[in-house]
């Protein structure tokens, strides 16, 4: 299998060893592998297999522009959530035509900019937001593909703070307002309404909601197709969870697949998926340096180390679990220990009570499944300048996204 393995006490990527990677890249730095990305994308595309369908990778997951360019030869579509993303898309060689605008707030200036290039579809939230889009389409004088979101009020059961189907969250529209707006494309002469969509949350971790999603869509094309409109796609986002701690149940792709089928089959319509975390989230780890230890009076020992809240935001942002493993094993009594970053935040803590090996600084950790909304979500707090990022493919690597400096940080302060 590809992907991050212990060999005679030493970490490796596809056969490279990490260490070796920190010293000529520094530390933090985000290692991907190749290899993995390709497996799960494989595999995922693999499970859809006897249904009409397109993969629209989730930008938001990861953006470094190699990783989707990686996406893209594989043969995935794009799905931005933001004229930036939409950039992203262009500059990793999407066509306009294989990319699904999505997002709550569209500006004006992102909506003539996705109308402009001819974006496969935009993904509509309200009434106001398919009006300007019919105002700038004609104006442009040309014709916009709509979707409409759709809000199905389904608990996802991941962390509050990513679920976002329910319809006290801020994302698309009930069924019933949903279908009224699709009636109002279909009567505007500078729309073209071609699907509709629905994405109930991230890191789900059963089938139930994933499915409920799709069966609401699905019922609502039909009601749509018996007034006589006709759509060529149900939009099913993405959602699909990763196992983060050892033994965390996660649903099987093909488990996904068949609950995701049984609802849009009968349809008999094109289905697009925006898989993001359950392609890159595994296949990415970040390499850090222990700086000091210390151990307070009747309190915890911490194992201080050179990445923080600002290279990785999701232990502080949802309390998440990542797997942190010393990079290189030594024997002797373990040691039970909070990891934690330099950051000036108590909630810059990596991981509470874990395990490492005797530790001393200078060793290497690594943090696991940060493939995914790791480096995307990264800030410049404590002027702390981002990570940089290495792509593993093959026996060989590449810094995909040189680290940046001090003059890079400053260089727009007036």
């Amino acid at each position: 299998m590809a992907g991050f393995s212990f060999a005679q006490g030493r970490a490796f990527g596809d056969g490279v060893e990490l260490r070796d990677i920190a010293a000529r890249a520094g530390t933090p730095v985000y290692v991907y592998s190749a290899a993995v990305i390709r497996e799960r994308y494989q595999l995922l595309d693999r499970a859809f297999t006897r249904h009409p369908h397109r993969l629209h990778y989730a930008i938001k997951a990861n953006a470094t522009t190699a990783v989707a360019a990686l996406l893209r030869e594989l043969g995935a579509g794009a799905d931005a959530n933001s004229g930036g993303e939409i950039e992203v898309a262009l500059r990793a060689g999407f066509a306009p035509g294989d990319v699904v605008f999505t997002g709550v707030g569209k500006t004006r200036d992102d909506l003539t900019r996705a109308i402009s290039l001819g974006v496969a579809a935009i993904n509509a939230e309200s009434p106001g937001e398919v009006g300007r889009i019919a105002e700038i389409a004609a104006a442009l004088r040309t014709t916009a593909r709509i979707a409409v979101r759709v809000n199905p009020d389904v608990e996802a059961g991941s962390h509050p703070h990513i679920s976002t189907g329910h319809r006290s969250t801020k994302f698309g529209m009930s069924p019933a307002d949903a279908a009224a707006l699709m009636r109002d494309v279909a009567g505007r002469g500078s729309l073209e309404p071609v699907g509709l969509h629905v994405h109930v949350g991230s890191q789900i971790t059963r089938t139930e909601p994933l499915a409920q999603g799709a069966r609401v869509i699905a019922d609502l094309a039909r009601a749509l197709a018996a007034d006589g409109i006709a759509i060529e796609h149900l939009d099913i986002g993405g959602g699909l969870g990763i196992a983060y701690e050892p033994g965390e149940r996660v649903v099987d792709v093909e488990d996904y697949a068949e609950a995701i089928l049984r609802a849009i089959e009968p349809s008999a319509l094109t289905l697009v998926l925006e898989p993001g975390r359950w392609i890159v989230g595994p296949a990415g780890v970040l390499l850090t340096s222990v700086v000091d230890m210390k151990s307070q009076a009747d309190s915890a020992t911490f194992v201080v180390v050179d990445a923080g809240m600002t290279d990785l935001l999701r232990p502080a942002l949802y309390g998440a679990w990542h797997e942190i493993q010393a990079a290189e094993r030594r024997d002797g009594a373990p040691l039970r220990a909070d990891i934690v970053g330099p950051v000036c935040e108590t909630s810059d803590t990596l991981g509470r009570d874990r395990t490492l090996p005797p530790t001393e600084v200078g060793d290497l950790l690594l943090i696991r499944d940060v493939g995914a909304y790791g480096s995307v979500m990264a800030s410049n707090y404590n002027r702390r300048p981002s990570a940089a990022e290495v792509l593993i493919d093959g026996d060989a690597w590449r810094v995909i996204r040189r680290r940046q400096t001090i003059a890079d940080l400053l260089q727009w302060d007036e």
